[in-house]
Parts: structure tokens; sequence; C-alpha cells
């Protein structure tokens, strides 16, 4: 049986994953209705908003999650954490605000395209700008540019995030997100082949530059963030943990070009989880690499059992909420994991296309 402390911060990793799956959809689906284009972006904005419209607030559910476990049971990591990165944390929450109130203002305020238009440039702007300012946390909490003495930070304000390690790590965040958001919309349009295909293409881009950023983190790695390359490189579970990586990837890859869009959404959202879970096996015994150890910074061993408890109990009520809500919004389609006979189309050949 796990440590405690380890327990905690295995289900801190599971929210961040949640987060990144569900919130991170959400984010991504702003980017595209940034880059929405051509002579059926209307359409394409509208099934970004169908498709957030009823879901986003809930997917918050699980950065708050985060905050209060990281709060709660390793409270000299979360000072340090918000010290040392105050200002992307701030930019972050921030966005995070902006976004979610320029969306409902963009629903309920005048219809007036100059109106509708303010409203849809900074819902889409603060959509593109918050996974980057999550980028830069995660980069800079791997980096090992965070120095503490005696529970100071000592390493400034803009040290560990200003870099360019952390700097590829945001545009890799952003370009995930995006690309989970495009295959998510692959499906929500799947009873409009014209913008299903629209979609596509943009999830097989967003495919493509994310292996480029991939590439260009992992080379940055190596001398920006050595503690988190020698574990990537040199622990038992990882060789087997990438290579169900890349084999999931290639998989999404292949279900979009073959047009299985569900089995295409099944494997991208395996896809994150499983990056998200190299990192996490990657920082142990870090939280904040290489000062601020799991069990350094773990709180109290009873307030530990009593946060494992609430953890539970929340569960009970949490996850068959979720899926009520999923079910009410988004109706059986939401939990399909892969095309059944019939279900993924040939190209459109309407012509608009």
């Amino acid at each position: 049986m796990p440590a405690p402390e380890t327990a905690v911060a295995g289900a801190m990793l599971i929210a961040l994953i949640g987060y990144a799956v569900l919130g991170g959809a959400d984010f991504g689906a702003g980017v595209w209705d940034l880059f929405a284009s051509g002579p059926r972006r209307a359409r394409q904005r509208r099934i970004i908003s169908d498709a957030i419209g009823p879901i986003w607030e809930a997917n918050h559910v699980w950065l708050i999650l985060v905050i209060v476990i990281l709060f709660t049971g390793f409270p000299r990591a979360f000072a340090v954490i918000m010290t040392a990165l105050h200002i992307p944390v701030t930019l972050m929450l921030i966005g995070i605000v902006l976004r979610g109130t320029s969306f409902v203002f963009r629903a309920y305020d005048s219809p007036n395209d100059r109106v509708q238009r303010r409203w849809g440039r900074v819902f889409a702007i603060s959509s593109t700008l918050t996974p980057v300012m999550l980028g830069l946390i995660v980069g800079g909490i791997s980096s090992g540019k965070i120095e503490v003495d005696d529970g100071v930070v000592t390493s400034g304000w803009f040290n560990a995030w200003i870099d360019l390690f952390a700097l590829a790590v945001g545009g890799y965040t952003l370009t995930l997100f995006a690309f989970l958001a495009a295959v998510f919309l692959t499906v929500e349009a799947l009873d409009e082949p014209a913008v299903q295909d629209d979609f596509r293409r943009r999830a097989l881009a967003a495919a493509v530059v994310l292996g480029v950023c991939a590439l260009l983190v992992g080379a940055l790695s190596v001398e920006r963030a050595p503690e988190l390359q020698d574990e990537l490189l040199q622990s038992w579970w990882s060789w087997p943990l990438q290579g169900a990586t890349a084999l999931v990837a290639l998989g999404a890859l292949a279900a979009l070009v073959t047009r299985r869009f569900f089995l295409a959404r099944t494997l991208a959202v395996g896809q994150v989880a499983l990056i998200l879970l190299g990192w996490g096996l990657a920082l142990n015994p870090y939280l904040v690499v290489d000062d601020v150890t799991i069990a350094e910074a773990a709180a109290p061993e009873i307030t530990l059992q009593l946060l494992l408890g609430g953890l539970g109990a929340g569960a009970l009520v949490l996850f068959p909420s979720l899926y009520y809500l999923f079910r009410v919004f988004k109706g059986q389609r939401a939990f399909i994991l892969f095309d059944r006979r019939g279900e993924h189309r040939a190209p459109s050949t309407n012509a608009d296309d």
C-alpha cells in the first residue's frame, strides 16, 4: 500500500490529467474559434460553442481539485510554486476568468456583429494564451531553476519561466490542447460532414506540429531540465511508457486518416493521459525539481489521511454527477469509444468544400 503522501500526489496527478483532457479540449476549442476561416467559419464557431457550452464550467472542477490537494497536502510546495511562478499563475487565472466571462457575454449580449466580434476575440485570445501559461508553470516546475533555501525561494520571480525550455513546454501544451480539441470537434460535427472535414484537417496539421514541439522540448531538456531527462531515459518504466505513447499517438493519427473519429478521440485522450503520466513519473520524488520532494513537502499524516478520505467520499459524488451531466447534454455519443460499422464517413463532396 503506498504511503499517504504518495497516494495524495497520485490523486493530484489524476486530477491534472482530468483537467488536461476536459479543460484542455475547451481551451483548444477556443484556439480553433480564433482561427476559424473559410466559407464555413460561422458554422465552425457555432459547433465550438455548442460543444463547450453545457460543460465548460464543470471542467474546471479538476483545476480546483489540483489546487486544493496541493494546498492541503503539500503546503510547502504550494508556497514555493505560488511564489516562484506567481506571474504565470496569475496570468493563467486571469485568462480563465476572461475566457469564461467573454464566452457568456458573447452568448447573451447584443447579437450585433461588432459586439459579437469583440467578445469572440477576448474568448479566443484568452483561450490561446492560458494554455501557454499552464505550460510555463509545468516547465518551471520541471526545469530545476527554482531554488529554495530554508523554505524561501531565492531564484527570483522570472528565472524559472523566462526560459527556452519553459517556453517550449508552453508551446507544446497549446499545441496538445489544440490537437485534442480538433479531434473532439470531429465527433461534435458528425452531422455536418463539410465542417467535420475542416476539423479533421486541423487535427492532422496539429498532430504534425505537436510532433515537432515534442522533439524541441526533448532536445532542450538535455541541458535545461537534465534531472527530468535522466528519469525519462534511465527509469525502468520509461521506454515502455514512451513506446505506448508513440503507438497511441500514431493510432490517433491513423484513425483520423481513415475517418474513424470516435476511435481517434479515444486514442487522443489516451495520448494526453500517457504524456502527463510520464511527466508525473519523471518528476517523482519531486514536486519542484530539485529542491522540494513529495516527502519533505507533505502535510502531517493525519491531514493526508483525512484528505484521502475526503477525496474518496467526493469521488462518489463527482463521477456520477459528471456522467449525468455529459449524458444529459452530450447523449450516448459522449461515451462511445470506437466507431461502429457505418459511423465513419467518406470525404464530403459538398460544393462548399
